[in-house]
């Protein structure tokens, strides 16, 4: 049995990871991560849970071999809740389903649970191990000192720089409640002093030929190039963007690698871009991030990729 962690509104993705499963004849199970409350029944105790879904599907932790930990959403609260009680309620919920998926740390996970966190959690970890392997990286700060920042866009900007919260993704594939990243010029410097209260990540503007997503699968790459060369943030843009298979320098491949074996992934998408300068300059890796559009467009087997190298490992934890 392969424990999938996704969200109530997931599919695509994760539909075409089941038909595949179903296809080996391997089970499965969907926990929605945002539906983990009193929706459903669990039992956590220091070595195994019960769970009974919302709609009475039940699992046991003895029953699951792998887990795929697709997508973590906030935990629902329920309407008729006391706002009084919904920060308890959250954070209470929030323990349980840690509780519950670290019973699980000995069994293959597509990225192990606790590397995913502090990748995900941290991009300036992520510009320090790139860097470390040989990958081009944007000075960065992130800061809620408008001072500093101020500093730092007059020593490395060049007058053009792009700031960007750091925890702010897109639920869906086609971006739905995503805050694009944001151009800075030396008029907007001004309007700086509000990130006292909402820190920002800030880096030089990088004159780009085009954008990459890269997905990497233990050593192996899927890259979709999109034809940007003008939006600080494609995935926003009212444009007639299009993808188009794309194969990456040997030198590029092997970095990353280097880079993914440090952090502890075995999967993760990847954002570069390839500059007019002829650089590669990495952004980020979102161990949980988006690659249906590149199945889609491109023909690329990922969820198929992604779910043999789970099966793999299973059958050699076995």
């Amino acid at each position: 049995m392969i424990l999938c962690i996704t969200h109530s509104q997931d599919f695509y993705n994760i539909d075409l990871f089941f038909a595949y499963l179903s296809s080996k004849n391997i089970p499965y199970f969907r926990l929605n991560s945002d539906r983990l409350n009193h929706f459903q029944k669990i039992s956590v105790t220091d070595s195994s849970f019960a769970l009974t879904d919302e709609n009475g599907h039940a699992i046991r932790s003895e029953q699951i071999k792998g887990v795929w930990h697709r997508k973590a959403w906030k935990i629902s609260v329920p309407e008729e809740l006391d706002e009084d009680y919904e920060k308890i309620f959250q954070n209470e919920y929030g323990s349980l389903r840690y509780n519950l998926l670290t019973v699980l740390e000995n069994v293959p996970w597509i990225n192990p649970y606790e590397n995913e966190k502090k990748v995900d959690g941290n991009k300036m970890f992520q510009l320090k191990i790139a860097g470390r392997n040989n990958l081009i990286t944007p000075k960065t700060i992130f800061s809620n000192d408008n001072e500093e920042v101020v500093t730092f866009f007059y020593q490395y900007c060049h007058g053009k720089a792009i700031a960007k919260l750091h925890g702010v993704a897109a639920k869906t594939m086609s971006g739905d409640h995503m805050i694009s990243t944001m151009i800075i010029e030396e008029d907007s410097l001004e309007h700086l002093s509000d990130i006292a209260y909402c820190p920002m990540i800030f880096q030089p503007y990088i004159d780009k030929a085009y954008e990459l997503r890269i997905v990497y699968i233990d050593g192996e790459f899927f890259t979709g190039k999109i034809n940007n060369s003008e939006n600080a943030d494609w995935r926003v843009a009212n444009a007639d963007y299009f993808w188009s298979a794309y194969d990456l320098p040997e030198d590029i491949r092997l970095n990353l690698t280097a880079m993914m074996k440090e952090m502890g992934l075995y999967t993760g998408a990847i954002d570069m871009i390839r500059g007019t300068d002829g650089k590669y300059y990495f952004l980020e890796v979102n161990p949980q991030g988006e690659w249906g559009m590149l199945q889609k467009e491109l023909g690329f087997p990922i969820a198929e990729r992604i779910a043999d190298n789970l099966i793999k490992r299973i059958n050699i934890h076995e």
